[in-house]
């Protein structure tokens, strides 16, 4: 049966002075996942938000807040924002020598744990974490900075983790993020993505809600084929 697909609007390409209305505008457009990346400044070359922002986003909406940490030492972090309001947090492989701690303290905290994997990082390295996972995110650019362009190899991981999940009756979802739009919404779907993280190509049109509501059309062809 066809699993259902979402787009998942990424704040970090929205405009901060406005951030309330672009929220609003997705939420209308039928989003239930807000994705919220928090950088360091040191895991990836630049800085985005902390936790005062997710609290803020806590109150402003009842819509999923899947946090993405790139981020040292994110075992550090996990707890505070779990408690400002986070409902899933991931972290990345190459961030911690503990992932495996890391994600337990994720769903100790009452959030779903996610792991990620940057583009040079083989889904290998996930194997031995894949069975206590809510879900994969694999990214599809170099992490760091929005409106970068989709890495094609991403699609041979994203059907990797859909052939080790049915195989062995994983549980995760698969999530993608980086350089995804209108052009390419179908075949990631067809490879097996199910969250689509978009930032640029919603954010940054005239009309935020018709191209989600856009993707959102592409995907469910995509899925109507498969019954």
């Amino acid at each position: 049966m066809p699993t259902a697909v979402e787009i998942a609007p990424s704040i970090l390409a929205a405009d901060f002075a406005h951030l309330g209305d672009a929220i609003d505008t997705v939420a209308r457009a039928g989003v239930s996942i807000l994705h919220v990346d928090v950088m360091d400044g040191h895991f990836v070359p630049n800085i985005s938000i902390g936790v005062p922002v997710v609290a803020s986003l806590r109150k402003a909406t009842r819509m999923t807040l899947d946090v993405h940490l790139m981020i040292e030492n994110p075992e550090l972090y996990i707890g505070p924002f779990a408690e400002a309001g986070a409902d899933m947090i991931s972290v990345h492989q190459e961030s911690t020598p503990h992932l495996d701690r890391a994600l337990t303290m994720i769903r100790e905290h009452g959030c779903r744990p996610g792991a990620v994997i940057n583009p040079s990082t083989p889904v290998g390295h996930l194997s031995e974490v894949l069975y206590k996972l809510d879900y994969v995110l694999v990214m599809s650019v170099n992490p760091g900075f929005g409106g970068q362009h989709f890495i094609p190899e991403a699609i041979q991981k994203i059907r990797q983790l859909r052939d080790l999940r049915d195989r062995n009756d994983y549980k995760f979802r698969i999530e993608v993020d980086g350089g995804i739009g209108p052009e390419n919404v179908q075949e990631v779907v067809r490879a097996g993505a199910e969250i689509l993280v978009a930032g640029t190509s919603v954010f940054h049109t005239p009309d935020p809600a018709g191209a989600v509501q856009s993707m959102m059309q592409q995907a469910s062809e995509v899925l109507a084929q498969r019954v």
